[in-house]
Parts: structure tokens; sequence; C-alpha cells
């Protein structure tokens, strides 16, 4: 994949810097963050091995987007991409531990597949995750990738009912058609969950809606993050250029 970090687009100098991890050193930065964000802030149950980590059967396959503060030369953000190929060699996407992906089927050879989303705690004023969407765009446009799939997660820590709610808001405006539709592995009872009440959109789903992205159905239940997953997919050429040049360019 991209060798450094020059290979990727830059917006003008700021505060954060976005780049490709190129070793495994800069991978273990990337899941000690997401250690941090997941286990210690959000209280997630992580199966890994390694300490102080959160890392994967995927992680080697995966390409990670980091995000750097520019002083301190912290990573202070991540994204994984797992491409079609390396998909094929790990055996599935990592979406399809929650979901049945087969209507998607024919659009594989040109899907990359977007998760363990995390920005730290103390930079979450939206700087890092436009550089992560710069990052993200130049890697799709570099390598080609039409179609980018990846769970948005809503916490459950009011038994589902926000969950719920903002699974009826998508549907009603950003609901993909039928043949795109994907199967949750462990469905969420959205009829006893929804009390007719509004939640707000989480900043990065209703980021993702306004570029374009579409949720492919109902949401699944992860017991061990305990959130509600929808799985969303933006096809490229959907893209909302002018809400996109905010941050892409």
């Amino acid at each position: 994949m991209l060798e450094s970090r020059s290979n990727l687009h830059q917006a003008p100098a700021g505060r954060y810097h976005v780049s490709l991890a190129v070793d495994d050193s800069e991978i273990h930065e990337a899941q000690r963050l997401r250690y941090k964000v997941f286990a210690e802030e959000m209280g997630v149950r992580l199966s890994s091995l390694h300490p102080g980590l959160d890392a994967d059967l995927y992680d080697p396959y995966c390409d990670h987007l980091l995000v750097r503060e520019m002083s301190s030369g912290e990573v202070v953000g991540t994204y994984r991409i797992l491409t079609p190929d390396s998909a094929c060699r790990v055996g599935s996407y990592y979406s399809e531990q929650e979901f049945d992906l087969t209507r998607l089927n024919y659009l594989r050879p040109r899907m990359a597949d977007l998760g363990r989303s995390c920005v730290h705690p103390a930079h979450r004023s939206g700087g890092v995750i436009a550089r992560l969407w710069i990052g993200l765009a130049d890697y799709m446009t570099r390598y080609g990738y039409e179609y980018i799939v990846g769970c948005a997660s809503v916490g459950m820590a009011d038994g589902g009912h926000a969950a719920a709610s903002i699974h009826r808001q998508l549907a009603e405006r950003h609901l993909a058609p039928i043949e795109w539709r994907v199967t949750p592995r462990t469905r969420l009872p959205l009829e006893s969950l929804d009390d007719g009440g509004v939640a707000s959109l989480p900043p990065l789903i209703k980021g993702y809606t306004r570029m374009g992205a579409m949720i492919c159905g109902e949401p699944a239940w992860d017991p061990d993050f305990n959130t509600a997953d929808m799985l969303m997919l933006l096809p490229m050429a959907q893209l909302n250029r002018g809400y996109a040049r905010r941050f892409i360019g």
C-alpha cells in the first residue's frame, strides 16, 4: 500500500498531520490509542492478547490511517482500512462478523471496509476527523476503490432506545436501495426499543450522511462493545462534493 507519509495528500499546514502507518511500531501506536478509547474510556471487553493494545486478527491485513498532533508527535486519531484483496486473504471483511453481506457480493472487488475509528478524548474538536477523511479520500482515489463500507456505532447505555430512534431517523432519509441491504447477525428488537423519541445523531454518523452515505438496513448488536452497529455504505460516485470540500478539498 502507501509506503511513506508523504504519499498522502495534505491539507494546509496546521496542528495535525495525516499519514499511513509504515511499520509495526506505528501500528502499535494506533492500537494503543484504540485501547485507551475502547477499553479505558468505554469499558469495552477486548480480547487482545497484548496488554495495553487493541489488536485482533484483522490488523496485520489492514492499512492504518494515523493523525498525529504536530507539536507532540502523538497519534490522536486512527482508522483502519481493509481492502478487497486483504479481505480475501484474511477470509472476510470485518463487517461480516456482524452482517450478512451477500447482497453486496458484486461490489466486493471495488469495496474497502472501514473500521476501528477513534479519536483521543482531548482532540475531539473536529480537526482530527477532518484529517482522517482527507487521508481516506486520497487513499480511495489513489487505489480506485469505489465504495466504502463500515459500521457506525451507537452506545447502548440506555438499553437501546437512542439507537432505535437514530435508526428510525436514518431509515426515513438515508436508507440504501433494496439491492444494497444487509442482514444483522444479532438483530436489535427495534419494535420494542423505539419509544418515539428523537435522539441526536452522533457527529460521525451525521458527517457520513452529509457526505452521502446510506444505512444498509437494521442495526446489529455488538455485545463486546455494547453498541448498536449500523452498516453504512458510501459510493464515491455519490459523494456530496459540496460538503466534502469542507474536509477534503
